[in-house]
């Protein structure tokens, strides 16, 4: 292997496993499941290594993302990359979003229709 990739072959998924626990629990989930979606642990490294690099600069920030990730279930770089630029990790989630109001209107039926 060339020196310049030689590094790589010391990467393990206990360190990404171990880097990940070091900055919090939630994040340690998060990568656990990048690293069991795929069928060899080697081919989600760059992925874990996208996800923890965000820690440089925006370490809570990563731990609200892991945590709305988690909720989500979507385990990739992309989907922390994309809560952390839309600043999704944020928002507040409603408790009551599944609980809307059902609209006033003649062609909905509504729950008696079906009894």
């Amino acid at each position: 292997m060339a020196s310049a990739h030689r590094f790589k072959s010391d990467w393990t998924p206990d360190m990404f496993l171990n880097w990940a626990a070091s900055i919090h629990e939630d994040v340690r989930l998060y990568i656990l499941q990048i690293l069991e979606r795929k069928q060899h642990p080697e081919q989600a490294y760059k992925s874990c290594l996208g996800v923890l690099g965000f820690a440089k600069s925006r370490n809570d920030r990563l731990i609200m993302a892991c945590q709305r990730g988690l909720s989500y279930g979507l385990y990739s770089y992309k989907t922390i990359q994309t809560i952390l630029e839309n600043k999704m990790d944020n928002y507040e989630e409603s408790i009551f979003a599944d609980e809307l109001p059902m609209p006033d209107h003649g062609n909905i039926r509504g729950k008696d229709y079906y009894k």
